[in-house]
């Protein structure tokens, strides 16, 4: 059954006169609203856990290569799921994947209990690996429920409009992240200590700093690598001290995984109980290697599934290491650090909705590869320019990333029938690994060629979507001439 000739069916009766098709028809608004609810749902999830890759490095006195395997551990559980997501999505209904979604959130989240009480750094890695399973059934059953109610025409801007409330998710974990979390670590008092040049923070840094301290003011980065030496030194001659810094901090990180526990357990009874249409198809779904096959044979799939693992890892890479940025770059501390990210965030949100807007004026394709290009430019200017200038025009990429992810997936799921879709769009959840290697290699740049310099990768990522984009518009969207005879 083809999905662009069942969704116009689908219309309101006004919209089969000469108004325009409906974004979100009547009858599928409120399990639209639903839906979208849980966007946010896994944008708190990715933005809460982000900073943690900092504070893990202090926390359990590690290097920048190993704290990624936070975010390694986080987003290689959509590549390991999306794909039995997507087998369960056929085998049952979009609704019963979120609900699976919800539960393994809610058994990954709770990890967080074992790991803080034991200050043991792996069980966090498995606990961010088994949520990710639940965030990846939730992606690849959610988004394309969301294109398939209401009309093919305007899937693209319904799945925009959705996903503009992902954003909304990923400030409330940066808030508590900020506001929560960051004033409350142990860590953050001892760095504090040393600026001040506390002698109970001084005693640990006397071999390093022989001839004294450093300016804090004047050396960007030397307040950072004073205190992280600091901590290290305490780790190695007053362990029972640097135990008891481990053991608030990573009870500070556990609360909030707690409460988003709770969250998830909510939704699933709500889902539960809530009437959702059923998009199920009454034959079945043709054999799985066809229906690769299939999707397999469309470039715009095939290259929509390249262009989204590029821009994951450019986005999680943006986003995490902003905090290393401000930090080491300007001498923030990581509540500061972490209040630019939420700047980056706003911009975000505000500029997906502008996107979602200007997508009634300008071609998708057009649209991606103008912002792809004006991402390299900020990103270069990350590179390039010192201090706070850099730190803004890294910010700034945000607005630029703001279209990227939904304007990819509906360009690569385009006027594809629904069995194709359940597969496909577990194709692109599964280049969400993008954000698992990413990190982990730029992590690795930091600690040898230092935090600017790392960003030479999400520029390439850039250049990436900006060909993507621009073959959109001059392939993918080019309209089809017939013959007359």
């Amino acid at each position: 059954m083809d999905t662009s000739a069942s969704l116009l069916s689908d219309r309101e009766p006004s919209e089969l006169g000469d108004k325009p098709p409906a974004v979100v028809p009547r009858r599928y608004l409120l399990a639209f609203i639903l839906t979208t609810c849980c966007f946010s749902m896994w944008g708190f999830a990715n933005d809460l856990t982000n900073p943690l890759v900092k504070v893990f490095k202090e926390v359990f006195q590690i290097s920048n290569t190993q704290s990624s395997l936070v975010q390694f551990a986080f987003y290689s559980g959509y590549f390991t799921m999306a794909l039995p997501a997507a087998f369960f999505i056929r085998r049952f209904s979009y609704k019963g994947a979120i609900m699976v979604g919800f539960a393994l959130y809610a058994v990954g989240a709770l990890m967080s209990i074992p790991a803080s009480l034991n200050t043991n750094f792996w069980i966090f890695i498995a606990g961010f690996y088994v949520l990710t399973f639940g965030l990846a059934f939730l992606e690849t059953s959610c988004n394309p429920y969301i294109l398939a109610m209401g009309p093919a025409e305007t899937a693209t801007r319904r799945l925009n409009l959705a996903q503009a409330f992902n954003p909304i998710g990923s400030l409330t974990g940066m808030i508590v992240a900020s506001l929560l979390i960051a004033p409350s670590l142990n860590i953050g008092s001892f760095r504090d200590a040393v600026e001040n040049r506390d002698p109970a923070a001084v005693q640990y840094l006397q071999a390093e700093y022989p001839d004294g301290l450093p300016d804090f003011a004047t050396e960007f980065g030397a307040l950072d690598s004073a205190a992280s030496a600091g901590l290290k030194n305490m780790k190695a001659t007053a362990p029972e001290e640097f135990l008891a810094i481990q053991t608030h901090d990573l009870a500070v990180v556990r609360t909030p995984y707690v409460a988003i526990a709770a969250v998830a357990l909510a939704f699933l009874v709500l889902f539960a109980v809530a009437k959702m249409p059923d998009f199920r198809q009454p034959e079945p779904d043709a054999p799985f290697f066809e229906v690769v096959g299939r999707l397999l044979a469309r470039p715009n799939f095939r290259e929509g599934v390249i262009a989204q693992a590029f821009y994951v890892g450019a986005q999680i890479t943006c986003w995490t290491f902003v905090i290393h940025y401000g930090m080491e770059q300007v001498g923030l501390t990581l509540a500061q650090a972490q209040n630019w990210n939420i700047a980056a965030m706003v911009i975000f949100l505000i500029s997906r909705f502008i996107c979602t807007f200007l997508m009634h004026y300008v071609s998708a394709g057009r649209l991606l590869a103008l912002f792809a290009i004006a991402a390299v430019g900020f990103t270069l200017g990350a590179i390039l320019l010192p201090g706070k200038t850099g730190l803004i025009c890294l910010v700034l990429v945000s607005a630029c990333m703001s279209l990227m992810f939904p304007t990819i997936y509906g360009i690569a799921l385009k006027d594809l029938p629904e069995e194709e879709a359940k597969l496909g769009s577990a194709g692109l959840i599964m280049a969400i690994v993008g954000g698992a290697v990413l990190p982990l290699m730029q992590g690795k740049f930091i600690d040898e060629l230092g935090v600017r310099s790392s960003f030479y990768l999400p520029l390439i990522c850039f250049v990436v979507i900006a060909l993507f984009g621009i073959r959109t518009f001059t392939k993918f969207e080019r309209p089809t001439v017939t013959a007359n005879h």
